[in-house]
């Protein structure tokens, strides 16, 4: 499923640091149907009856947890799927193990940890039960170094497909 790592390119595109952004998925012919104005700029894709575009939704509520948002949220049943794309920071899992629960101190100790990573993460899932992940390291940022697969993030990946039940 190239269409992770197109939304992945795509949100890249605008470099690190970026907010969580959110995309339906819409069945590019019926996209075309309903917005005959479309079909020049979508014309390779309409033919494809299972290309999908993606339609980026407005911006993710950060005054609340994600795990929050996700769970709040809804798609008709015309939306085809969802793709998530978000920044995190990750420890090594010996780290991970040991950290305090304190914010405060969790920050303070993760901002500075000599061994931290900023990742970028785009998760596809499909209403009919496809998936594909993309996770992107900012300390190797080339497309060859990306790692794909349908299992990179499986509790995001699982949490956004809860979105379309």
């Amino acid at each position: 499923m190239d269409l992770a790592r197109e939304i992945e390119r795509h949100v890249g595109s605008e470099g690190w640091d970026q907010p969580a952004r959110m995309f339906a998925l819409a069945r590019t012919a019926e996209l075309v149907a309903l917005e005959p104005a479309l079909a020049a700029v979508l014309e390779a894709e309409a033919a494809d009856p299972h290309s999908l575009t993606p339609i980026e939704q407005e911006r993710l509520d950060t005054s609340r947890p994600l795990d929050e948002v996700l769970a709040t949220t809804t798609w008709p049943p015309e939306v085809a799927g969802a793709a998530l794309v978000l920044e995190r920071i990750v420890l090594p899992p010996e780290v991970e193990e040991s950290l305090p629960d304190d914010e405060a101190e969790l920050e303070a100790i993760v901002a500075e940890h000599p061994d931290r990573q900023d990742v970028r993460m785009a998760v596809v899932v499909l209403r009919e039960g496809g998936r594909m992940c993309v996770l992107r390291l900012r300390s190797h940022d080339e497309d060859a170094d990306v790692l794909v697969g349908a299992d990179v993030v499986p509790r995001l990946a699982d949490a956004l497909a809860a979105t379309l039940r």
